[in-house]
């Protein structure tokens, strides 16, 4: 399902307009690739959300998609447990299912956090600031910034999350802007400050950049070699506060 502009918890056409007018290459790519699109609407709370990804940590996704059907499979439901099923179920058990010891200690973590409070509700996360979700979320054991951020982007729809750590923005940003390296995090959080207060659609776009080169490698019928073009930063308003 393709979120719409009503779901966004941002004005889309002002937030592509904004980068066009700051950024040459991105302007570029934004009118040569899909228009920016996440689904929203299927929305999990934090706590279903982080289960499903220690669950899918290091591992395929079609591994990860069969233990995890495993897991909830052992809940009164069908679906996911609940935080108060997964402190009750025995660590044979969960091992069985296919989780590492690691993963069941992680996940025990969350659910107790959960139980705690300290893990919000998704109401209670619509209120929080990116800042206040990353400082609570990644207190749970196995749990790191970009498993927030992934979140903040893909389930609350936040318009200015920027992954500095994640490897297909890195590639994706290293072929927009004709570069032979792949930025560090801090040259990457330097340079994302022109695309504020829409660093979550910059994001989307660097991934799209990254995906068109290896289709292309792929199908073997065009270049990756990526193109140079002037860069236009500004000097960009800072967000109201509110992520991704």
């Amino acid at each position: 399902m393709i979120a719409t502009p009503a779901i966004l918890a941002f004005d889309l056409a002002e937030a592509t307009k904004h980068l066009a007018e700051r950024d040459e290459c991105l302007k570029r790519l934004i009118g040569e690739t899909l228009p920016f699109q996440i689904d929203v609407a299927d929305a999990q709370s934090p706590y279903e959300a982080l289960l499903e990804s220690i669950a899918y940590q290091s591992i395929s996704g079609k591994a990860a998609a069969t233990i995890f059907g495993r897991v909830k499979a052992l809940s009164a439901s069908g679906r996911a447990p609940t935080p108060q099923e997964i402190l009750k179920l025995r660590k044979p058990v969960l091992r069985k299912a296919g989780l590492s010891g690691a993963k069941i200690l992680a996940m025990k973590d969350l659910a107790q956090k959960t139980i705690e409070g300290i893990v919000p509700s998704f109401e209670e996360a619509q209120e929080l600031s990116d800042e206040e979700l990353v400082e609570r979320l990644v207190s749970v054991r196995g749990i790191g910034a970009w498993t927030v951020e992934m979140f903040l982007i893909f389930r609350l729809g936040r318009p200015d999350v920027l992954p500095v750590h994640d490897l297909g923005v890195k590639k994706g940003w290293a072929i927009t802007y004709g570069k032979k390296h792949m930025p560090k995090p801090k040259e990457l959080l330097a340079f994302g400050e022109r695309w504020r207060p829409y660093r979550t659609v910059a994001s989307w776009y660097m991934w799209r950049a990254c995906q068109r080169v290896g289709n292309a490698a792929m199908r073997k019928t065009s270049s990756a070699k990526p193109r140079k073009c002037k860069h236009q930063p500004a000097k960009p308003k800072r967000p109201t506060p509110k992520h991704a």
